[in-house]
């Protein structure tokens, strides 16, 4: 994932959340190093909102969920803090206003936002009301090879909270 003979450390945050059917919804955190060697993985128990909440949230319930109650939890109980935390869903920048570390999301079209930046294979775009948080990856962008894809990781969170998802299934039945 990085080039060779650096000594800056790296510490890549991947966030992801989910909605699993009938459960509710839940998030993971993979924190990895410069080879994408897990360092540490988090997970939250499923959150379930009812239905006055989904009636007074209205639009704004699932970014509440993922950036207030998943995401902001993820990050302040992580062990290894990461230098920078990506998300492939947009919804979840808002995190930024919450955390304070630099939120990155992947643009899956690369004309999407002309403000993003490239690291690895992808583009990656910030908050617009922090906008000095890409200065990040010119900092950390050398850490990171050309060839790294950086959506892999999400993979791995999303099978390990399926994983545990079904894990917690098995111990309830």
């Amino acid at each position: 994932m990085a080039a060779g003979g650096t000594k800056k450390q790296l510490h890549l945050g991947f966030l992801a959340a989910i909605e699993v059917k009938d459960r509710g919804y839940v998030g993971g955190l993979l924190v990895t190093n410069h080879f994408g060697r897990p360092l540490e993985f988090q997970c939250t128990a499923p959150v379930r909102p009812n239905h006055t909440q989904e009636v007074l949230f209205g639009p704004t319930l699932v970014p509440y969920v993922y950036n207030e109650l998943i995401g902001k939890t993820l990050i302040e109980k992580a062990g290894v803090k990461p230098n920078l935390v990506l998300t492939e869903d947009e919804r979840i920048l808002g995190l930024r206003e919450h955390v304070d570390l630099p939120i990155g999301f992947l643009q899956e079209d690369a004309g999407a936002c002309p403000d993003s930046v490239r690291f690895g294979q992808q583009k990656v775009s910030f908050h617009e009301r922090h906008p000095l948080d890409r200065d990040v990856l010119y900092e950390l962008g050398s850490l990171v090879s050309e060839e790294t894809d950086l959506y892999e990781p999400f993979e791995r969170v999303k099978q390990a909270l399926q994983e545990a998802m079904q894990q917690n299934k098995q111990r309830a039945a």
